[in-house]
Parts: C-alpha cells; structure tokens; sequence
C-alpha cells in the first residue's frame, strides 16, 4: 500500500520530467504504477486511461487522481493531482518570467525545435503499449485507426467515437448473445 508521501513524490517525480503533456507522461506513469511500484495491475491502468480519457481536464492528471483514490482515497486522489500539476505551476511561472524577456533569443527557438520529434517519440510509446494492452488485433486494427482519421480529417469530436464505439458495442454484445441463444436452441 502507498503512503500520501509516495503518492505525492512519484507524481512530482513523473510531472518534474516530462516534457509534452499528458500522453508523453503516459510511458512514466505506467512505469512507476504498474513495472516498479506494482501498485495497478496492466488491465486496471488500461481502464484509468480509458476513465481518463472521458473525463474533462488533463489526462496525466486523471490519472494520478484515480491511482491516488484506488490506492488512498479522496487524500491519495488530492495529493497525487498535486504532485502531477505542482512541477509545471512551478516550470509555467518560471518559463513566463523569462520566456517574454528572451524569446526573440535565436537559441531558445532552437532549442524548442530540437525539443519537439522527442516530445513525438514520447507520445508513440503509450499508442504502441495501450494497442498491446487492449489486445488489438488485425481485426480490429480499423476501430483505432478509423477513429483517428474521423477525428484528425473531418474534425468528429471525440466524445462522438467514444459514444458510437460504446452503442456499437452493445449492439455487437447483443447480436453475439443473442446468436449464442439460437445456437444453443438447436
């Protein structure tokens, strides 16, 4: 079981070194919560992705609210959101201070350049690690890949896929149950 203090020094950590936002956090969440803490198991921090994804605000940070709640209640939900948000309040502050004296610095747009194909590579990880985790097959492939190209082609909102993908699998749940029950008729 984790402690307030593991909860809020973990998160910290995790906010502290990632650069990229809530997807680029993924790969370190589920390192420190699923590989080396063994605080979730793969399929529980699956489903927080997916409850995280639902619901409004930062993914990374719904996340850390529902590790800290399954682990320690509404204070472990607390304490871990602190920790994910507090290093970039921090790094937010610090970047506004100095950003709006030297961002003309041809050095600093470099560096920002350079920054942003690792903030991708940090984005694909979590892509390849949750389509293992959701046991994607060459069946199913499509849904995924669909999805992205309705939302990034045509602008379909998200919340859309996620509604349409829940009726249709009710509807798929239906028909094979109901195709089972005649099967078992006969």
């Amino acid at each position: 079981m984790a402690t307030l203090w593991q909860l809020f020094s973990t998160f910290t950590k995790i906010g502290a070194f990632t650069i990229g936002g809530g997807y680029a956090m993924l790969p370190l969440i589920e390192r420190e919560v699923v590989t080396t803490r063994k605080w979730v198991g793969t399929e529980d921090f699956l489903d927080m992705i997916v409850m995280a994804q639902t619901a409004p605000g930062i993914l990374a940070v719904n996340i850390s609210i529902l590790v800290g709640n399954k682990l320690r209640g509404k204070k472990g939900a607390f304490v871990s959101a602190l920790g994910s948000t507090l290093p970039s309040f921090v790094v937010i502050l610090i970047f506004a201070f100095f950003l709006a004296k030297y961002q003309e610095l041809p050095a600093l747009q470099k560096m920002f350049r350079a920054v942003r194909p690792a903030v991708v590579a940090l984005i694909a990880v979590p892509v390849f690690n949750l389509s293992k985790a959701a046991k994607l097959t060459w069946k199913t492939i499509w849904i995924p890949i669909l999805s992205a190209f309705l939302i990034w082609y045509f602008g379909v909102s998200p919340i859309w896929i996620i509604f349409v993908a829940g009726v249709a699998g009710i509807l798929v749940r239906l028909y094979r149950d109901y195709k089972s029950s005649k099967d078992v008729k006969k």
